[in-house]
């Protein structure tokens, strides 16, 4: 994948910080790690949401005991 370009607005401080704490080189490193966590979170914060709107439903309720009795079907056992 190719990588791409960020530009950051940052209050001084925090910038200052930054380069005495990181070391030369590894700033861009440190901030995709920390997005790609964060990414990561909320992709499972909306997976949860999602799953608990679903719980929710009486529609996807009705929708999963329909399934619920296609599981087993054409399963013998042996």
């Amino acid at each position: 994948m190719k990588d791409k370009r960020l530009s950051l607005t940052m209050d001084s401080n925090t910038y200052y910080q930054a380069k005495r704490l990181v070391p030369q080189g590894q700033i861009s490193k440190l901030f995709n790690n920390f997005l790609k966590e964060y990414v990561k979170k909320q992709k499972e914060l909306e997976l949860k949401a999602a799953y608990q709107r679903t719980a929710k439903s009486k529609a996807m309720r009705e929708e999963d005991k329909i399934w619920e009795g296609t599981i087993e079907d054409g399963i013998e056992d042996e």
